[in-house]
């Protein structure tokens, strides 16, 4: 039977743009509520700049925690070396580095050019320990918020380049603004893999704008991916997005695999009341498919 890893990133691109401050505590709970869930494998938190991003401030204690608690896999999202190098001060052995493949996008996110942001992660990557793990997240692989959609043969030729310094990292095309469509998401991702057959492994990042991210997970899906980003109650969404929604719920995505006989090691069941929990945060932004069916 075919299977998939679906990684839960609501702990911190689901919580990343809620204004009022989460306190660590209910963080930490949530995350021990989602591996009750099956989910194995998380974005735990993100080392950013605590004036640009105050909800994660806490990183530092989050990871501690789940490293202590021994239950997941976690990951931590860093957009450059300097953030790189104090995740690993910290304890991390997982890093999920991001970039824009859009020059706009990325001045917007990181202050940087796409190239400058190539060579930071060149220098990371150089300064690794060994045994760590690496994921590298092209963001706007698809559509870039002020610039439109983004031309496949940038996605590709920024694929390449990044594959030769690292080409054991696991590989994540970005739908940032949620306007990626079905075909344009199986055809970047098959031209991809023809592109650099040797990537490690293959992930997709998909937001629910425009109700097509589960559309677009199965698109990618049937194009041979097998690694899945979802937030709980479909929490989310990018601060240097403008309109760029929340993710594609997690239960919504482990309900479509289900319903398709493809295993997740997820108990859909299991989810419900804790994305409930979710939706419900003060300031959330709550896009499930699956809670509002049920509320109706």
């Amino acid at each position: 039977m075919s299977s998939v890893q679906i990684v839960e990133v609501g702990p911190r691109d689901g919580f990343q743009n809620i204004g009022p401050f989460i306190p660590t505590e209910v963080k930490i709970a949530m995350i021990h509520d989602l591996a009750g869930a099956g989910l194995k494998r998380m974005e735990v938190t993100s080392f950013v700049s605590p004036r640009a991003i105050p909800q994660l401030s806490d990183a530092e204690v989050v990871l501690a925690d789940t490293l202590a608690q021994g239950k997941i896999l976690p990951q931590v999202l860093v957009p450059n070396a300097r953030y790189g190098l104090k995740a690993l001060e910290a304890g991390a052995d997982f890093l999920s580095y991001v970039f824009s493949i859009s020059e706009s996008h990325n001045r917007s996110n990181v202050r940087t050019s796409p190239e400058e942001s190539l060579a930071d992660y060149a220098r990371l990557v150089a300064e690794l320990p060994a045994g760590t793990r690496m994921r590298l997240n092209l963001a706007t692989s698809f559509d870039c918020p002020f610039e439109g959609r983004t031309p496949a043969g940038r996605v590709l030729e920024f694929l390449e380049r990044a594959f030769e310094i690292m080409p054991e990292a696991e590989i994540c095309l970005c739908d940032t603004t949620g306007r990626g469509e079905p075909d344009q998401v199986g055809e970047l991702f098959a031209n991809a893999m023809e592109r650099c057959p040797e990537v490690a492994a293959w992930a997709m990042h998909s937001h629910d704008t425009y109700g097509r991210g589960s559309e677009n997970v199965l698109a990618a899906y049937r194009s041979g991916v097998r690694i899945f980003d979802a937030a709980i109650g479909g929490l989310g969404g990018c601060p240097y997005a403008p309109g760029a929604s929340g993710n594609v719920a997690t239960e919504d995505v482990v309900r479509l695999f289900g319903e398709m006989g493809v295993q997740t090691g997820v108990d859909a069941e299991a989810l419900i009341p804790i994305a409930r929990r979710a939706a419900a945060l003060p300031g959330a932004n709550a896009g499930s498919h699956c809670l509002r069916s049920l509320a109706g």
